[in-house]
């Protein structure tokens, strides 16, 4: 068999060669801007809250004890109901006291009998001395006598007021009006004056107290920006309560006062907030949680917590589209939560365009396709009315390449797949 020329076999190794050296020199093809979502900063009026721990306490709580000794006669209430201010609770045994006040009364009476002879033998003495019936000395006598009676029965009248007090503390009544708990003596028990311990408690609950407490630093962080002027004083709007389970509670409270010293121990002090509670849903001593006004901020920068991420040293850093649509990173500060967005102290200002969505395809220096994030709500809804305008909007701005349609619209992506393979292909 005849060999083939020597320029016919490498003619095909030359143009393999030249193919090779073709591809080498075209470029790469260059990656597409990436598709995030931005926000807008805007200036906003913005009323700082803080979430506060608590507890709730009785609005007034009264220790029902006895002011005599006696025997329990008898229980005139249902443990655990609502009792009014001077209802009766217990029932002593009065009969001593009675018998005192009956004595007092006796006397009253002797009293007033020597009170009206003695008016009688003054009015006597009187007439006599005009005509000097009687000597001087006599009529002084008698009325020295009618004013001793007079002092007398003031006396008796004054006993028999003290043996009827005595005697209405054999039975006991609320001091004030509210939920009493259960009975500490039961029928027959001996109880004494003044004992330490007490017989009930009466605890009025509507309205409620919410014992709070705050960090000091907070309040001086409140003051310094009132003082500034860059907060306005908001502790004067209501309170809102959050129960254990996180349910806001129906009524609103108000605050009553804050504590004018620091505990030493926990560097906080206390507020105390007083709610509305008619159907008594609160009791004392619950856990709840007060949201209560701290100030109010004008031209607050608020950004959305997904914009800010956090590096091992806990700086906070947002990712800002510049004017060149290019991704730029932005240290920032933060002070605190409003809502769902943090409150940005500086860093930021109105007009930047922060990134929330598609962080993890950008990276500083990248171009991105931006899109407003409610632009972009309204977008995919008109899209939604229009059947067929998916394929063209995949397309467009969104994958980085101009929206085309026909045969052409995959000549890019076509030609620039064979220049990416073709060193593969050698291998």
């Amino acid at each position: 068999m005849p060999r083939p020329p020597r320029h016919l076999v490498l003619l095909p190794l030359a143009l393999a060669v030249a193919l090779v050296a073709c591809g080498g020199d075209q470029a790469p093809p260059q990656m597409p801007a990436a598709a995030v979502t931005v926000v807008t900063m805007k200036p906003e009026t913005t009323t700082l809250t803080r979430e506060l721990p608590g507890r709730t306490s009785a609005f007034r709580v009264a220790e029902v004890r006895p002011q005599v000794s006696g025997i329990v006669e008898k229980r005139l209430f249902t443990e655990g109901a609502l009792v009014k201010a001077g209802q009766p609770l217990y029932q002593l045994d009065n009969a001593f006291y009675r018998a005192n006040a009956s004595s007092a009364q006796a006397q009253l009476a002797r009293a007033e009998a020597t009170l009206v002879s003695a008016r009688l033998t003054a009015e006597r003495s009187a007439e006599l001395a005009r005509i000097d019936a009687v000597s001087k000395q006599d009529n002084e006598n008698a009325i020295a006598s009618l004013r001793q009676a007079e002092a007398d029965t003031a006396a008796a009248r004054a006993a028999v007021a003290s043996a009827n007090v005595t005697l209405g503390y054999a039975r006991i009544t609320s001091p004030i009006s509210g939920r009493i708990g259960k009975s500490s003596v039961t029928q027959g028990a001996l109880v004494t004056a003044n004992q330490p311990d007490a017989l009930a408690t009466v605890q009025q609950l509507d309205p409620i107290y919410v014992d709070l407490t705050q960090s000091a630093s907070e309040l001086l962080q409140l003051r310094k920006g009132l003082a500034a002027g860059t907060l306005e004083d908001g502790r004067s709007l209501p309170v809102t309560i959050l129960l254990e389970d996180g349910t806001p509670f129906d009524h609103q409270g108000t605050l009553e006062f804050s504590e004018v010293s620091v505990d030493p121990g926990t560097g906080s002090y206390a507020l105390r907030v007083a709610v509305d509670n008619p159907e008594h849903l609160l009791m004392p001593g619950m856990y709840v949680r007060a949201v209560i006004g701290g100030g109010v901020r004008q031209d607050a920068i608020l950004v959305p917590q997904q914009g800010i991420t956090r590096d091992p040293k806990g700086h906070a850093t947002a990712m800002v589209v510049n004017a060149e649509n290019k991704v730029e990173a932005r240290p920032v500060k933060v002070s605190q939560t409003v809502g769902d967005k943090w409150l940005v102290e500086s860093g930021l200002a109105a007009g930047d365009r922060v990134i929330i969505a598609g962080l993890q395809k950008v990276q500083p220096g990248a171009p991105v396709n931006a899109t407003e994030a409610g632009a972009q709500a309204g977008q995919a809804a008109g899209e939604g009315a229009k059947p067929g305008s998916a394929k063209p909007a995949s397309a467009g701005p969104e994958s980085g390449t101009p929206e085309a349609t026909g045969p052409d619209a995959a000549t890019p992506a076509d030609a620039a797949t064979p220049a990416a393979d073709a060193p593969a292909s050698q291998q």
